[in-house]
């Protein structure tokens, strides 16, 4: 095996956190269970006409995988995505973000699904079994564009902050060559939209007493190329008084003000610590796991010569 593959797999498939490693146990367990007993995907999975009275599968619907695909593409997304944001945030914090985006995500599912029955009458918006944890994947690509948004962390040198929007772009193309989309796409959209809601207007931080981020860089239009800004902002602007109820001034920075005070939690230097703090807890991992690798190569090579006598 050549050394650039012992560094890249140490870089990818290594100091996965304790946190991770349990959900990832949830998530196997999960598939294990809907796949040995079938019936219990009723019970457990997003099923809108069964969600009145079994509301427990707005939350136990995330943590169910019902095809091995989803269960390997989530368990890695989780683990790999879970060690560079939980750091950051902090395992609490982590934790929070994940059950409520889940919860919010399943909920936003639920109302489109009964909408769409109304409207069309096709009782498959129904009965329809969704479950998968997507969303919270959707959601933690989110979460790396706004602490890492300038990392390049693919081999395809794209920047941390375009994941999610290449992630939606490229599941709506394929929800047209796929009659499977409708259990898989509104979870990623809304999985998408209500981390951006969460962390751009409701996340703590308790060392702080802040709330959100009132960056330029986590804008909704920020997840638009440069060209349709023009054309976004205006849209999410009305968004954003009929959510916050507040008003900005001309020239400020995408700040929360209200009669030019600015609101607990809006503070825009935080926000660019947090970044920073993202982007140092990135270096420091990868110098970690650097060093780790080259530990192994030496190792290799001195176990080398003791093979070949």
């Amino acid at each position: 095996m050549s050394a650039p593959a012992i560094a890249g797999g140490t870089s990818l498939f290594t100091g996965f956190t304790r946190l991770c490693k349990g959900l990832a146990v949830v998530l196997v367990a999960g598939h294990i269970v809907v796949q040995t007993l079938p019936f219990t995907v009723n019970y457990l999975a997003l099923i809108p006409a069964r969600t009145i009275p079994f509301a427990w599968n707005l939350i136990t619907a995330g943590y169910i995988e019902q095809t091995i695909y989803g269960v390997v593409a989530n368990t890695l997304c989780l683990l790999v995505m879970g060690k560079l944001l939980e750091p950051v945030w902090g395992s609490k914090e982590f934790l929070k973000f994940i059950f409520i985006i889940n919860l919010l995500t399943s909920v936003c599912v639920f109302i489109t699904a009964i909408t769409l029955y109304y409207i069309t009458t096709q009782e498959t918006y129904l009965y329809m079994p969704v479950s998968g944890f997507q969303g919270v994947v959707s959601g933690f690509l989110v979460g790396m564009k706004q602490i890492i948004p300038d990392q390049e962390l693919s081999v395809l040198r794209i920047k941390a902050k375009w994941f999610p929007s290449i992630m939606l772009l490229l599941s709506i193309a394929a929800s047209f060559f796929t009659e499977e989309s409708a259990k898989y796409l509104p979870t990623l959209i809304f999985g998408t939209y209500t981390s951006w809601i969460y962390l751009r207007y409701l996340q703590r931080k308790p060392e702080t007493k802040l709330r959100g981020d009132p960056s330029d860089d986590f804008t909704f239009s920020s997840f638009f190329p440069d060209f349709l800004r023009p054309v976004i902002d205006p849209i999410a602007s009305i968004f954003h008084r009929l959510l916050c109820g507040r008003s900005q001034a001309p020239g400020e920075m995408e700040g929360y003000t209200l009669g030019g005070t600015a609101l607990p939690g809006s503070d825009p230097i935080e926000a660019s610590r947090r970044r920073e703090r993202g982007a140092r807890a990135l270096e420091e991992r990868l110098a970690a796991e650097k060093l780790a690798a080259a530990q192994s190569i030496e190792e290799l090579k001195k176990d080398a010569p003791e093979n070949n006598v």
